[in-house]
């Protein structure tokens, strides 16, 4: 079949159903929810893939807000991810340029998709649309399948998915991010582990009988000041954070019989991470011994270092600069002067390859016109770094996996920000999901139809992970929601 038309097929299909997208992409802003906790978003999801003709499975490998859509038969299998968590304190009326929280009516959480997975989750949804009208309109072989993947903010869920061996089963992922640019990711990230520590103490009368205390509290400061030792003695390319999730009681004339610290441990390779945190767990042991109480930690969740694939990076870019990019109307740009003025982004130019490459940062600077980025940034192939982390890592160890970058709020406007919860409630976000879908629905019909770029992608695949792949989530370990 002619891939031309084949691939007009997929991208039709995402713009006939761009209201459902739309509607979905608002849906899940109106009403955020955080890891794990996403019982209204994953049902939204799953209604709307029944009625759209896909065989829909809630709830895959244990996990209650995750699903699995699939349509299709044989190979190749080509799987779409989807994310749908907010995230704390970042709820904000859509389409403000000042930090405005909304009325959350009845809703208890003051979260907002300040991570634009409102967006992500809906334009995988588009693209998992646009193959299956490929599909059933051609008869062609293969099998498409979005999965929904709760938690990325907090627990996870490809990673415990990855433990359970499910990326294993199809031939290559395909996923995007909402970004201030439009580009196609290369290069890595760093890995993550993140541990709870609990310790447990005696109460006791501060004044009247402190020597029958033994505070929970003390043993929480010790163990931070010993981690804070231990940075000077590990990798440079090492972080640790921290945060005190419970300090106990608020009466200080108490000795604190409960405290609980929350730990993330990261590296640019996971089996460093997993190596410091066994340090990390000897200063809690440690603090613990000093005061006499007791220590006990639970896994939260762990995830690997992306593994690029410049194979399918340089699909997704003919895709990409095939299909161009959105463009905005008058009153989005103005939106977005306005939004851009909030915040300082003086300097900033665009792109995760901008900072390795000054030839390449200048060629940027060069197609920059006002707030929103209007353009595609060339591609790159070369090795770069991203110190953030996600759970795609985990996929791309297991599969041919890569990803895309679509404009969705303003040049150099931070994620996890009010602005860009702000900015991915407006059109101009919903744009770049309808967008996403189209070229990753374009790029899966190319796989499908051409054998010589999947198994190029899988050649680099097994070249890439010839070391193995270090699961970080242990056995036994369980998802469960930390906040």
């Amino acid at each position: 079949m002619d891939m031309k038309e084949a691939k007009k097929i997929a991208v039709d299909a995402v713009e006939a159903k761009k209201d459902k997208i739309y509607g979905l992409a608002d849906e899940i802003w109106s009403h955020p929810e955080l890891s794990l906790k996403e019982y209204g978003s994953c049902e939204t999801y799953v209604n709307l893939l029944k009625e759209e003709g896909f065989e829909v499975e809630k709830g895959i490998l244990g996990i209650e807000t995750s699903f699995k859509a699939s349509y299709g038969s044989g190979r190749p299998v080509i799987a779409m991810l989807a994310e749908y968590d907010a995230l704390t304190g970042l709820s904000q009326k859509a389409g403000s340029v000042i930090r405005e929280p909304r009325d959350n009516g009845d809703t208890e959480s003051d979260c907002g998709h300040g991570c634009g997975h409102n967006l992500l989750g809906s334009g995988a949804l588009a693209a998992a649309i646009g193959v299956k009208a490929f599909l059933e309109q051609t008869g062609a072989e293969g099998t498409v399948e979005l999965y929904g993947c709760p938690g990325e903010e907090g627990v996870a869920s490809k990673a415990f998915f990855a433990r359970d061996g499910l990326w294993q089963s199809v031939d290559a992922a395909l996923t995007w991010h909402p970004e201030d640019c439009n580009e196609v990711v290369t290069g890595s990230s760093n890995a993550c582990i993140q541990i709870r520590y609990d310790f447990k103490g005696k109460a006791a009368h501060a004044s009247g009988n402190p020597d029958m205390g033994r505070s929970a509290l003390d043993a929480a400061e010790l163990m931070n000041v010993g981690v804070q030792f231990l940075r000077e003695h590990m990798s440079t390319r090492a972080r640790i954070h921290y945060s005190i999730i419970d300090a106990g009681g608020k009466s200080p004339n108490v000795v604190q019989a409960n405290a609980s610290l929350l730990y993330m441990i990261r590296c640019d390779k996971v089996k460093e991470a997993l190596e410091l945190k066994l340090r990390v767990d000897k200063i809690a042991e440690g603090a613990a011994l000093m005061t006499e109480t007791e220590v006990s930690q639970t896994f939260v969740d762990g995830l690997s270092e992306l593994v690029p694939n410049h194979a399918l990076e340089k699909l997704l870019y003919r895709n990409f600069e095939s299909l161009g990019v959105p463009h905005y109307t008058d009153e989005e740009r103005k939106f977005a002067d306005g939004l851009i003025a909030t915040y300082d982004h003086a300097g900033h130019v665009p792109g995760l390859a901008s900072p390795y490459s000054d030839d390449y940062s200048e060629n940027v600077k060069a197609m920059m016109q006002g707030s929103l980025n209007e353009f595609l940034l060339p591609l790159y192939d070369r090795e770069t770094f991203e110190p953030g982390s996600t759970d795609v890592g985990d996929v791309s160890w297991n599969t041919p996996t890569a990803q895309i970058h679509v404009a969705a709020w303003p040049d150099g406007c931070a994620g996890h920000s009010w602005q860009s919860t702000s900015s991915a409630g407006t059109s101009i976000g919903r744009k770049a999901a309808l967008h996403a879908g189209k070229v990753l629905a374009a790029s899966a019909v190319e796989l499908m139809l051409d054998d010589s770029e999947l198994k190029k992608a899988r050649e680099e695949f097994i070249k890439r992970t010839r070391d193995g792949y270090n699961c970080p989530i242990p056995d036994g370990a369980v998802a469960k929601a930390v906040i």
